[in-house]
């Protein structure tokens, strides 16, 4: 664990803004690569040409530093990629040029003049919105309505709202972007593509000047993915800056112009992304060398612990069966909708109306809810870690021992010494980066937010995790911990079924692939076999190698 009780949630300030390569050396025994040209540890000079200029922004919580003399800016028609580990102060950044939080220190300009925003408010009406991973909307209002919440037009004496103006606009929005969507639809009806793209039109719709998005494609299927990138294409074009915000280096190469990145707080380097490589932008992101080699364990599955015998659901799968051995990696890969997800909240109880046969150690076993797959050594780490896997008003270490208080002593003063000695063995086992036990899960990056859920449910001492999307959203040093964790659980004999839609990941740490389409199992791969073209083909639906069903 890096309880490091300096830092802030957004991870510890550096001491200074040492050179760019004394700090990739620091705290390695790996040989980092060179680092490009372009890449300085001293913050630039100021841009005459950028839309947004930041220089000098600091932020500080109660005495902890998260943002230390930072420096970003952006050109119109710019796509800036702003790149940094969980806790690098990317999200204390953002809520800064939103107008959440105002800067203790620097400057902040807009087209050459100063600004400071007392509000979100007063950042959108200046041109700076922001498009976030979790969309932020009301989900029982219509597409046209989230759009224009807060600014309907009116019409009459008596400022009746133009509902119909309203969705004329919010129609004209949405040609612009060639995206086809209904403006009387409910939110809570629509896709997490098809939210995003509200999102973007609402920040159209305001006349954005600097467009932020913050790891838009995490939920995304790969055709979401390239009609999101023909967005901030238009977006280009039309001379309105983008900075984007991704782990995902493929896709920071695919859109983005330049590179701004933040280690702990600091600014790093910039530059422009034709001028470095991935391992070079790697390590100046983490300060070391990153080998990206999926530490898969040299295991020899036991005997089978977990059968799952024709698994219906009325909407969501059918006839799904498989089994899990002891110390094995059973890989779940499908396209979006494919059901992976859905079967794996089935099995831990989450689901009604669910049909099949669960034998755990040949015996079976009755899982109407979650406490009764807990009961019987079935723990489940949920893809939507803000809404189904944490507590985020909690502190970290209620949070991690939430699942056993019955375990726990009831006597205050050795509660309260069990509570701390499991939170920091797990915190420790995970790498997880926070200030202290106590801070609220809230106050933490998404990342270590998820190595918070991680932990709550290796509290449980489980036989079976079951881990939907456990590295999504986190960037490559959190998710080599959290790899390398996976592994060391499974060298001690337990079992893990491993849902992702990162399929170097899948191919990377499974045994076996089992392969989703439409609710059904279409294959199942050794990992002998396993190759991106079969485990494609399949999860396309197609009988053939991934090349001849194009």
């Amino acid at each position: 664990m890096q309880l490091n009780l300096l830092a802030g949630g957004e991870g510890p300030a550096a001491p200074g803004m040492a050179a760019a390569n004394t700090l990739l050396g620091a705290g390695s025994n790996e040989a980092a690569p060179p680092v490009a040209s372009t890449a300085a540890a001293s913050a630039p000079g100021r841009d005459v040409g950028a839309v947004l200029a930041l220089t000098g922004i600091s932020k500080r919580f109660a005495g902890v530093v998260a943002l230390n003399k930072v420096a970003l800016s952006v050109r119109p028609g710019e796509v800036m990629a702003l790149i940094g580990e969980n806790g690098a102060g990317k999200s204390t950044l953002v809520k800064t040029l939103t107008g959440i939080y105002r800067p203790d220190e620097g400057c902040m300009e807009l087209a050459g003049q100063p600004v400071a925003f007392a509000s979100a408010q007063e950042a959108m009406e200046a041109g700076i919105t922001a498009v976030h991973q979790e969309t932020v909307m009301f989900d029982e209002l219509t597409v046209a309505e989230n759009i224009y919440v807060g600014r309907h037009p009116c019409r009459g004496a008596f400022g009746r709202v133009d509902w119909r103006r309203i969705e004329a606009e919010a129609e004209k929005l949405f040609e612009r972007l060639e995206v086809s969507l209904p403006v009387r639809a409910k939110v809570k009806d629509l896709s997490v593509a098809q939210r995003h793209f509200v999102e973007i039109a609402r920040a159209l719709s305001q006349d954005a000047r600097v467009v932020i998005m913050d790891e838009p494609t995490a939920s995304l299927s790969q055709r979401e993915i390239q009609e999101l990138y023909r967005i901030i294409a238009q977006l280009r074009a039309a001379g309105t800056a983008v900075i984007f915000i991704s782990h995902k280096f493929d896709e920071i190469f695919a859109v983005a112009d330049r590179y701004t990145v933040l280690r702990d707080g600091c600014f790093i380097a910039e530059g422009a992304l034709a001028d470095i490589t991935e391992p070079e932008l790697v390590a100046l992101m983490v300060g070391r060398a990153v080998h990206q080699a999926y530490p898969k364990a040299d295991v020899t599955p036991g005997p089978v612990l977990l059968e799952v015998d024709k698994f219906c659901h009325p909407t969501e799968f059918e006839n799904v069966s498989f089994k899990l051995r002891q110390g094995e990696i059973l890989g779940f890969y499908g396209l979006v909708g494919a059901g992976r997800s859905e079967v794996m909240q089935a099995l831990f109880g989450l689901s009604a109306n669910v049909r099949g046969a669960v034998r755990m150690d040949g015996k079976a076993v009755r899982i109407t809810c979650p406490a009764d797959a807990v009961a019987h050594g079935i723990a489940y780490v949920p893809e939507d870690r803000q809404h189904q896997g944490a507590h985020l008003s909690l502190p970290i270490l209620h949070n991690i021992t939430l699942p056993i208080l019955d375990k726990v002593g009831f006597l205050l003063r050795g509660r309260r010494a069990q509570e701390n000695a499991i939170a920091r063995h797990f915190s420790e086992q995970l790498e997880l980066k926070a200030n202290h036990l106590t801070q609220l899960v809230s106050e933490l990056s998404g990342g270590n937010q998820q190595k918070v859920v991680l932990g709550k449910w290796l509290a449980t001492n489980p036989k079976v995790l079951i881990l939907d999307e456990p590295t999504k959203g986190i960037d490559i040093g959190s998710k080599a911990a959290v790899h390398r964790f996976i592994s060391e659980l499974v060298a001690k004999g337990l079992s893990v079924i491993l849902v992702s839609s990162e399929l170097p990941e899948v191919l990377g740490l499974a045994d076996r692939v089992v392969v989703m389409h439409q609710g059904h199992i279409t294959n199942v791969f050794e990992r002998a076999e396993c190759t991106p073209e079969k485990v494609v083909a399949a999860a396309s639906g197609c009988a053939l190698p991934a090349e001849e069903c194009a």
